[in-house]
């Protein structure tokens, strides 16, 4: 099972504000699921295939 990472986490993670995460899920750039009607959670897996989608040169193994 994938890890699940909050919006904050995910900011950290990637080293970017909130407010770019919440932009790139409302574009549909990174998907999320919305839980509990306000939070919104990200599978590992998801923020893998952004940044395999978003890197510069040849996809690296």
């Amino acid at each position: 099972m994938a890890d699940i990472f909050t919006i904050s986490q995910v900011a950290k993670y990637l080293q970017i504000s909130e407010k770019t995460v919440r932009r790139l899920i409302a574009n549909g750039e990174l998907i999320a699921s919305k839980v509990g009607g306000r939070s919104w959670r990200i599978k590992e897996t998801e923020i893998e295939q952004y940044l395999n989608a978003n890197t510069n040169g040849k996809e690296q193994n």
